[in-house]
């Protein structure tokens, strides 16, 4: 937890002078999704308050917007966890991917794309494979599909799937081995990226489809062999 509490101090500069739970929140959703709170973290009020600079209320109104989120869940007298999704969720996870991720390909229009974004994302995603780094290339794939999204230039489809996107970052915490889990994808990451940089989205749609029933699938059989049973929160 300290890690994570040297963190969250470096993101006070986040919040300015205005400082309000929607800020707060999404600091602590963005930490979720690069993979900084596992599943079952308890989440200590004193500590990330005190990290943050911000008021017991203020951060108890960015718990509650998260538990809204189904990325946190409140236990009567025990506190505050990162939620441990089930195989239930991981599967209604994907669903809503493929509905929004594949869409957003179909719906581009003519080429060309603003593509920056998205090549910057498999830069990352290289760099950290290079290092053997696969909790970084977990991060670098998840902004990959972040900047797939935002090429449909919508706020609102940009903002449903940041939630989705740090729920994903905790089904993966079920999966024993990251690099396989993680490294894969790189390669096809590059390759939707080369189909919409020569202007074939169909194609990249194609990929992008076999990819999310590929990942799905590699995630759903780690819930059946690797997924610890839920944890026993000792009382705080």
């Amino acid at each position: 937890m300290a890690e994570q509490l040297t963190g969250l101090a470096g993101d006070r500069v986040l919040l300015g002078r205005t400082s309000t739970a929607e800020r707060v929140a999404d600091i602590l959703r963005s930490r979720i999704a690069e993979g900084y709170f596992p599943p079952g973290t308890r989440l200590s009020e004193d500590s990330i308050g005190g990290a943050l600079g911000v008021s017991r209320n203020t951060l108890r109104e960015a718990f509650r917007l998260l538990t809204h989120e189904r990325l946190l869940v409140h236990e009567l007298n025990r506190g505050v966890f990162v939620r441990v999704l089930t195989a239930e969720d991981v599967a209604d996870i994907y669903r809503t991917r493929a509905l929004v991720e594949c869409a957003v390909v179909r719906g581009l229009g003519e080429p060309p794309y603003a593509l920056d974004g998205l090549a910057e994302a498999v830069a990352q995603g290289r760099r950290a494979g290079a290092e053997n780094d696969w909790n970084a290339l977990g991060t670098a794939n998840i902004r990959f599909h972040q900047e797939l999204v935002a090429l449909a230039r919508s706020p609102r489809t940009d903002e449903l799937m940041r939630g989705v996107f740090a729920e994903l970052r905790l089904a993966f915490h079920v999966v024993n081995d990251p690099q396989r889990l993680h490294e894969p994808y790189l390669l096809r990451n590059e390759e939707i990226l080369h189909a919409l940089t020569t202007g074939h989205p169909a194609a990249a749609e194609q990929l992008l489809d076999t990819y999310l029933s590929d990942s799905l699938t590699t995630i759903a059989t780690a819930y059946t062999h690797d997924a610890p049973a839920p944890p026993k929160h000792p009382a705080p």
